[in-house]
C-alpha cells in the first residue's frame, strides 16, 4: 500500500462563464507545464475536492478540477429553488468541458473520475476522442435505465427496510413507480421543509447502500454533506436520473468503438453494490484499449487497493511522452 501524493494547492483558479447564466469554478495544480489531467467528479452534483489532487504527481501533471453545473462554488447554485435545471444536462457538461479546454490552450488531456464522473467521461470522449490522451476511472457506470433502476429499486432486496423508508419519503408512488422522478418532483417543491426532507431521505438511501463498505466508520459520505450541498447533491441526482442522463439507452456502450486508440484503466470493486461490475465488463470488452482491474474485496468508494491501482495507472501515464499544450 502507498500513500497519495502530498496535499498542494492550485497555482491558478477562476470562474469561466459557460452560458445559459452559469459561472463554473475551475483550478489548476501542479506543474504548469506538466502532463494535462482533468478531474471529472461525480454525483452527478458532488463538486470536486482536495483529495483527487493527490492522486497526481505534481512534478509531471498539469491537473485541473472543476465543479460541474449547480454545484461546488460554481454559480447558480442548485440549492437555490430559483436555479434553473433546464440547462444543466449531460450535453451541457460535455460542452462545459470542451469549453474549459480551449479556455486553458490544451491541446489534449488524460481524464480521469469515478462513478457520475466516469458517464461524463465516456460522453466527453466519445463526443471528442481527438482531445482525450488516456483514461482512468474507478468505479465504472454509463448511467443506463437499467443501472439507476438497479440501483434505486433493485439494491433494495439487500436493505428491504432502508428501500421501504425511501419508498415512502416519495407518498403515494407504488413499489413499481417512478420512484426517482418522484423525488425529482419533491426537490422542486416549493418549500423549504419539503426539499429538505426529501434530500434528507434521498441521502439516507445512498448511504444505505454504501452502508456495506463504510460499516464500522462514523461517515456518511452523503448524509453528512452540509446542508446546502446536500440539496444541489439530491437535486442534481435526481434531475439526471430521471432523465436517464438525457442518453439513449446503451448509447455509451454502443459507441465505445470511438474510444479506439484511446489507452485506458478501468478498476472496479466486486463488491460494488451501487454499480454493479458487469457493467465495467462490458465496457472492458467493447473498448480493446481499455485494461480492466477487479478489486475482489472493494466497492464503490474504494479503498487503498482501489487507490494504488488509481495511482499506478496515472503514474505509468505521466511517463508517456508530454503532449503539445497550444490548441
Amino acid at each position: 500500500m502507498r500513500e497519495p501524493y502530498p496535499p498542494n494547492e492550485p497555482y491558478d483558479k477562476g470562474m469561466l462563464d459557460v452560458g445559459d447564466g452559469n459561472v463554473l469554478y475551475w483550478e489548476t495544480c501542479g506543474d504548469p507545464e506538466g502532463r494535462p489531467a482533468l478531474v471529472v467528479h461525480g454525483g452527478p452534483g458532488s463538486g470536486c475536492g482536495p483529495g483527487a489532487r493527490r492522486y497526481f504527481d505534481p512534478d509531471r501533471y498539469r491537473v485541473v478540477l472543476f465543479d460541474q453545473r449547480g454545484c461546488g462554488r460554481s454559480t447558480p447554485h442548485a440549492a437555490d429553488p430559483t436555479t434553473d435545471m433546464r440547462h444543466n444536462t449531460t450535453e451541457h457538461l460535455v460542452a462545459d468541458m470542451e469549453r474549459l479546454r480551449r479556455h486553458l490552450g490544451i491541446d489534449r488531456w488524460l481524464l480521469y473520475g469515478g462513478s457520475w464522473g466516469s458517464t461524463l467521461i465516456l460522453a466527453y470522449a466519445e463526443r471528442h476522442p481527438e482531445r482525450v490522451s488516456e483514461i482512468v476511472i474507478s468505479g465504472v457506470t454509463t448511467t443506463r435505465r437499467s443501472e439507476i433502476d438497479w440501483l434505486y429499486r433493485g439494491a433494495g432486496r439487500f436493505f428491504p427496510e432502508e428501500w421501504e423508508r425511501f419508498l415512502a419519503g416519495a407518498p403515494g408512488t407504488p413499489a413499481d413507480g417512478d420512484v426517482v422522478g418522484a423525488y425529482a418532483r419533491l426537490l422542486e417543491h416549493p418549500a423549504a421543509e419539503v426539499r429538505e426532507k426529501a434530500a434528507a431521505d434521498w441521502c439516507a438511501w445512498e448511504d444505505a447502500v454504501l452502508s456495506g463498505e463504510t460499516r464500522g466508520s462514523a461517515t456518511r459520505p452523503y448524509g453528512d454533506r452540509p446542508p446546502r450541498a446536500r440539496i444541489a447533491l439530491a437535486r442534481i441526482c435526481s434531475h439526471y436520473f430521471s432523465h436517464g442522463a438525457w442518453l439513449e439507452e446503451g448509447a455509451l456502450l454502443r459507441d465505445a468503438h470511438r474510444l479506439a486508440g484511446i489507452p485506458g484503466v478501468l478498476v472496479h470493486g466486486r463488491l460494488d453494490l451501487a454499480g454493479p461490475l458487469g457493467t465495467a465488463w462490458e465496457l472492458a470488452r467493447v473498448w480493446p484499449d481499455a485494461e480492466l482491474v477487479v478489486v475482489d474485496d472493494e466497492g464503490h468508494v474504494g479503498g487503498a487497493t482501489t487507490r494504488d491501482h488509481v495511482l499506478a495507472a496515472l503514474d505509468r501515464f505521466a511517463a508517456h511522452d508530454r503532449l503539445p499544450h497550444g490548441n
